[in-house]
């Protein structure tokens, strides 16, 4: 687990693999006891979001809150209703999915003041060095800064989930934890975990620190 606050935040590029990322935080930490909510911070709607798991959430007793429009055909930027539940509601752990950028990190923002106050939260930069406008360390740490500057929130740690999609072999992930050690020495911040689709954890096992293997979500990409 990379994560023991009561919030973990989950930031980054649009396409880094963060909605696959929160789901499968959630899962684990339900599966360890928890009292959990996902919440969907995407105003918009993007090609894969937390709805489409919305099935395997109930099912493990995970609250989901996200727009209401999510998964319509209506694209208007729109928060959920519940929002401050995140913060009001200490009783529970919370996993955020945050829209793509600085855009999605504005509505972040909206909680920055509580969430600080409260002091009990972790907020990772999700990487993916295969995204083609983050291939390199200046362009995330760019992108780093506009969601620190829209969110008023800084991050606390970086989660290395560089992939190919279906195309991911052992050796595709082998090859990027180069890239995010530079990036986690460039940001004095920690490299807390290297994802991995499940079908590949048992060969990356022992090679890499820190891995967390993901189940992907209704054969969507990571």
């Amino acid at each position: 687990m990379f994560s023991d606050k009561r919030i973990t935040i989950l930031c980054g590029h649009y396409g880094t693999g963060k909605t696959n990322v929160a789901v499968n935080l959630a899962l684990r930490l339900a599966g360890e006891g928890h009292a959990v909510t996902v919440a969907d911070l995407d105003i918009v709607n993007p090609y894969f979001r937390t709805l489409d798991s919305a099935d395997a959430l109930e099912q493990a007793g995970i609250r989901l809150i996200c727009s209401r429009f999510a998964n319509s055909n209506v694209d208007i930027p729109s928060l959920p209703p519940d929002l401050y539940a995140i913060t009001d509601d200490q009783s529970r752990r919370v996993v955020v999915d945050v829209g793509g950028d600085d855009s999605g990190a504005m509505v972040l923002g909206r909680l920055a003041p509580a969430i600080t106050a409260e002091d009990d939260y972790a907020m990772m930069l999700v990487v993916n060095r295969y995204r083609p406008l983050t291939p390199d360390i200046p362009s995330t740490v760019e992108v780093m800064g506009q969601i620190e500057a829209a969110s008023h929130l800084t991050f606390t740690g970086i989660v290395n989930n560089s992939n190919l999609g279906e195309e991911t072999t052992p050796d595709v992930v082998l090859s990027s934890v180069a890239y995010a050690e530079k990036l986690a020495k460039a940001t004095g911040l920690p490299l807390v975990a290297t994802t991995v689709a499940d079908h590949l954890y048992s060969d990356l096992r022992g090679q890499i620190q820190n891995l967390f293997p993901l189940q992907l979500q209704n054969n969507k990409p990571f």
